[in-house]
């Protein structure tokens, strides 16, 4: 169930058939962002914390037979298992940096190959950043396992504005190749391409999942809800932009509730045949 630059809220109708058909879908792969869908956006990122009933909900999707749960999300996993408050006992599975790094529980972290002279650019680039950009107030460089992000949910509008000039013209200048992803209040940059469709499309494999469900709320979350199949659910998180998603939701507290709903659904199918392995 894809949707096509929808803006506004679905209705309960339109909510209801969704949750029908990934309730009773044999093997079902629930793959959520973080940060904006289950974690409100904070001014300070390693800050962010799950919401409780978006916590019970994806503890509840996880316990059932025939569903896995992951997070998908543009952040280093290092950091993602912190803010998640992700153990190594948990049944959640993890991508991270859009889908460039993972973590499963049968096969803890599934490290990519990491090349020295990528490693040393990021490090002198993320340097050079940080230097371009001392002083201005509001404004954080985040580090990340292949890249960095500039931070300015903090700066007044000005300084965002300069911040993010500074560093586009450092970058465009010593790694032009690099991926530039804009988010809330955030611009990334990597040297690796891979986009949240390439950690749901890994996901699905991994899982032989008939169905996807993905949930998240930013620009970032695009590629993903793009790259879903026919027999999916693209879940948006906020209203007012447009969406390949066929589900809106205007908010954290809604999405928890979608997917509680979701769970009691589809414990109603007690009967499911996980089918293929």
């Amino acid at each position: 169930m894809t949707g096509q630059a929808a803006t506004e809220m679905t209705p309960e109708p339109a909510l209801h058939q969704a949750l029908e058909q990934l309730a009773a879908t044999p093997r079902l792969l629930v793959a959520l962002d973080f940060d904006g869908t289950l974690a409100p956006l904070v001014d300070e990122p390693m800050a962010a914390r799950m919401v409780p009933a978006a916590r019970t909900a994806l503890q509840g999707l996880a316990a059932m037979p025939c569903t896995w749960v992951a997070l998908v999300s543009g952040r280093s996993l290092s950091d993602l298992r912190i803010i998640a408050e992700h153990r190594d006992d948990s049944p959640i599975m993890l991508a991270g940096s859009h889908g460039a790094e993972f973590w499963t529980p049968a096969d803890g972290l599934i490290e990519p190959a990491e090349d020295r002279d990528d490693l040393a650019l990021r490090d002198r680039l993320r340097a050079d950043a940080e230097e371009a950009t001392r002083g201005l107030v509001g404004v954080l460089i985040e580090p990340k396992t292949f890249g960095f992000g500039v931070h300015t949910r903090k700066a007044a509008a000005d300084v965002a504005q300069t911040a993010n000039d500074a560093v586009d013209a450092l970058v465009s200048s010593r790694a032009p190749h690099w991926r530039r992803r804009t988010g809330h209040s955030i611009v990334e940059y990597a040297f690796r391409d891979e986009g949240k469709d390439t950690g749901i499309a890994r996901l699905r494999e991994r899982t032989h999942a008939d169905a996807v469900i993905f949930a998240g709320d930013d620009i970032t979350d695009e590629d993903a809800l793009r790259s879903l199949q026919p027999a999916d659910v693209g879940v948006r998180v906020g209203t007012g932009h447009a969406t390949a998603a066929g589900v809106i939701v205007p908010d954290i507290a809604s999405l928890a509730a979608f997917l509680g709903r979701l769970r009691t659904l589809r414990l109603r199918e007690s009967g499911i045949d996980c089918g293929h392995a």
